[in-house]
């Protein structure tokens, strides 16, 4: 099959040679700028604003922390293969719509700016930066997915360590409706457990507990005795809060109790030919 010179194909070709092109030139611009003398020197990469529809690959620079490519024309991310110490990534004012498989092995990354996009789809999304631990701020605003329904309570439930979400700090009563909304039948065991036992189980995911906690306790995962351990670790700004973590701590107790007062000796039986009734229990609960 012959193409002529002005073929679809040609002509595609063309554009993806000339926006790689760009793409090159501008990281080369960035790099005699800062005078970078290896790859592996490069920490930060100021892309934006260059009218890109992609980007080279850059896992060359395999120490690179800090990355730009806000307010351009991007629609696929493919060039962070081997990039796994990227802290800041702003990925903003591009035409995403879909990240789903190109960022999940960014685990080290703590602050993602992905508003004014056009990704549609929550759950896919969501999934992608379910392995990042680290990640604090988190912007998705300006996107169709941000228009569904609860999105603001999903992502609060499925990304624990996110405390602030589309410009707006995420709030310990806000994990726990989102912990409600999004597992009501774990949140009703919770409610109905510990009958005269130790429930070691709050009403809000675990991880929550310690988002707030210290610099150095990074760890997601944590044993209900770790969390009882450690509340004096978590800091709050509304003491309700902590008046409520508390007490969700705490073992709930059940005292029954009987007024034998009102119940007549086997001699009072006899004499008034009375039967024995039911006592009366009266039941006390204390957590």
């Amino acid at each position: 099959m012959r193409f002529g010179k002005n073929s679809p194909v040609q002509a595609g070709s063309r554009k993806h040679q000339s926006s790689r092109m760009a793409s090159k030139q501008a990281i080369e611009d960035q790099l005699q700028k800062r005078v970078y003398k290896r790859a592996t020197d490069v920490e930060e990469l100021y892309l934006a604003r260059k009218g890109l529809k992609e980007v080279d690959d850059l896992s060359k620079f395999k120490t690179l922390k800090y990355l730009w490519l806000n307010h351009n024309k991007i629609q696929k991310i493919m060039c962070l293969t081997n990039n796994y110490c990227l802290s800041e990534l702003y990925l903003n004012n591009n035409e995403l719509k879909d990240i789903s498989g190109s960022l999940k092995h960014l685990t080290s990354l703590q602050i993602l700016m992905l508003h004014s996009n056009h990704l549609t789809n929550l759950e896919a999304t969501v999934n992608e930066l379910k392995k990042m631990i680290g990640l604090h701020t988190l912007n998705m605003f300006y996107n169709p997915l941000s228009q569904d329904t609860g999105y603001r309570f999903y992502v609060i439930n499925h990304l624990p360590s996110v405390q602030l979400l589309d410009r707006h700090k995420v709030t310990l009563k806000e994990r726990k409706a989102a912990f409600e909304v999004c597992n009501p039948k774990e949140a009703h065991v919770l409610q109905t457990l510990a009958f005269g036992r130790r429930s070691g189980t709050v009403l809000v995911p675990k991880s929550a507990l310690f988002l707030k906690t210290a610099p150095g306790y990074g760890s997601n995962t944590h044993t209900d005795h770790e969390i009882g351990n450690n509340l004096s670790r978590v800091r709050f700004s509304d003491p309700e809060d902590a008046v409520f973590l508390r007490a969700m701590q705490r073992s709930e107790m059940h005292f029954s109790l009987v007024d034998w007062h009102q119940i007549p000796n086997s001699n009072q039986r006899r004499i008034h030919q009375q039967s024995a009734e039911a006592p009366q229990l009266i039941t006390v609960k204390l957590r």
